[in-house]
């Protein structure tokens, strides 16, 4: 007796189809998995045989053999317990064979035979899709699953349920997708005392996906505009938050199946590893930096990271996605994020106070800002001092615009931006423009390419640096509704490059 069904491998955020093959034969009783599996997956027989004895359902004194194809690819995890458990239903005849072969299944088995939750049920549902089958899954990750749409998918709660789907005695009404996780309320722009410079650069980086860096003394509200960036992005694309979400499956921080439209706002601690940060360890899962894909990356004090973890920043940033190697997996991750910096001016943070400032000044500042390398500073677009609030305007009215009128201006820019490039693929913003695209999108009328080449020459901008503040003009041309890019947007973009230069 044979039987078979299907499961899938994660790589990254593609999930790999995986053949479920079960073979029952005549021989020395046993009950054997073969096909590359890991400890979890080997471990999944003695779960399954457990979960049978808890439904009464007797193993056959025959040999049970069950085969992971392609054998040549590792299977990691627990979530094949629920395909191996429905390969075997079929192969006893319990299940219909048929049924069974057109199913992609995941989930963990506890000892009485509920299904556990697991991660990557929409990833897993886009495999599925993409091969036509219905996906079962556990209840709990139905709503998530859900959300692909051209997959049908069924979310059972326990192996007796999933028996008694596929012969028809109680079946079991496919997933909903979850509710969108709402608006919990963004912090607004206006809550800043001052700073207006700051809040006019953070508008621009929104705009066009700019990185960014904040230099300022303790307390003059660095993170406070960084916190209030989120309320100025436009939603997620579908597109988008399929893609974000996907990644986010894989790390387990999808709630109740509900997506979020919101853009990512991720904040790790200095001290985090490079794993942590760029992606790795156990199963190489993916950083910081692709869990703030579609959005921004917020890195604090940044100084105090480790200089090893600042200098794989680098590519990332270029590229837009990430290869985490190690010696069992090369897995590739998207990782397009807005980088927010912010940093003291040196250690004790009153570089620029006489009467708090340290002994060392000024070689204090130079030593700690110098801890960031020249090239990962030439990839930031802005440059902004954040100076200390006075306690006198701490007590005025609160000035400039509310998010909810600058996130207006950012939507129109980025609209702007869209019609522009249309369906160029990898380029959707200005900070995506390179080469003869970008000469042609902003191209600086003759005042303002005289400016930029005095520029370049006095502050001895690299290659990098003289494109950057001509895609930073750009979105300053748009944020102005402006077709042509002019001297005064050029001036703007080349004060945010050289600032403290």
């Amino acid at each position: 007796m044979g039987s078979q069904s299907y499961t899938v491998a994660f790589e990254g955020v593609e999930a790999r189809i995986v053949e479920v093959q079960c073979a029952v034969s005549p021989g020395v009783p046993a009950f054997s998995i073969v096909g590359l599996p890991d400890k979890a997956v080997s471990e999944a027989r003695e779960r399954v045989k457990a979960a049978l004895n808890a439904l009464a359902i007797a193993l056959p004194s025959k040999r049970i053999t069950i085969n992971l194809a392609p054998a040549d690819m590792p299977k990691e995890g627990s979530h094949f317990d629920l395909p191996i458990a429905l390969a075997l239903l079929a192969a006893l005849d319990i299940v219909p064979h048929e049924e069974a072969a057109r199913t992609v299944a995941l989930g963990e088995l506890s000892l009485d035979g509920t299904i556990q939750p697991v991660l990557g049920a929409l990833p897993a549902a886009m495999a599925a899709a993409e091969e036509d089958r219905m996906l079962l899954c556990p209840r709990a990750c139905g709503a998530e699953a859900a959300w692909v749409g051209a997959a049908e998918v069924i979310g059972a709660g326990s192996l007796s349920e999933v028996i008694r789907h596929y012969t028809g005695a109680q079946i079991i009404l496919p997933a909903a997708p979850g509710e969108i996780t709402a608006d919990p309320g963004a912090r607004d722009l206006r809550d800043v005392k001052g700073q207006e410079r700051a809040k006019r650069a953070l508008e621009i980086a929104a705009a066009g996906r700019h990185h960014m860096m904040m230099v300022g003394s303790p307390g003059s509200g660095k993170s406070m505009l960084a916190a209030r960036l989120p309320g100025l992005l436009p939603e997620l694309s579908p597109a988008e938050a399929l893609e974000t979400s996907m990644i986010h499956s894989l790390s387990g921080l999808i709630e109740d199946g509900g997506i979020s439209r919101l853009r990512p706002f991720r904040e790790p601690h200095h001290t985090a590893s490079m794993a942590a940060i760029v992606g790795g360890g156990r199963g190489a899962k993916p950083g910081e930096i692709s869990l703030a894909h579609n959005g921004v990356l917020f890195l604090d004090e940044l100084p105090e990271f480790s200089r090893t973890v600042l200098e794989t920043l680098r590519q990332p940033i270029e590229t837009g996605e990430v290869m985490v190697a190690r010696a069992n997996a090369h897995i590739r991750y998207p990782c397009r994020f807005m980088l927010i910096a912010a940093a003291n001016p040196c250690r004790c943070g009153y570089l620029a106070d006489p009467a708090r400032a340290c002994a060392r000044v000024p070689h204090c500042g130079e030593d700690y800002l110098g801890r960031i390398s020249g090239p990962l500073m030439d990839r930031i677009d802005l440059r902004v001092d954040v100076p200390p609030v006075s306690y006198a305007d701490l007590d005025l009215p609160a000035s400039g615009d509310d998010s909810a009128t600058v996130a207006e201006r950012v939507a129109a820019a980025r609209a702007r931006q869209t019609e522009r490039y249309g369906e160029m693929g990898r380029v959707r913003l200005n900070c995506d423009a390179e080469g003869g695209l970008l000469e042609e999108v902003a191209r600086p009328d003759s005042e303002g390419r005289d400016l930029l080449t005095r520029a370049a020459d006095r502050f001895g901008l690299t290659a990098r640096g003289y494109h950057r503040v001509m895609r930073v003009a750009r979105t300053i041309a748009d944020l102005d509704g402006s077709d042509a890019v002019l001297r005064p947007h050029i001036a703007e973009a080349i004060s945010y490059r050289v600032t403290g230069e």
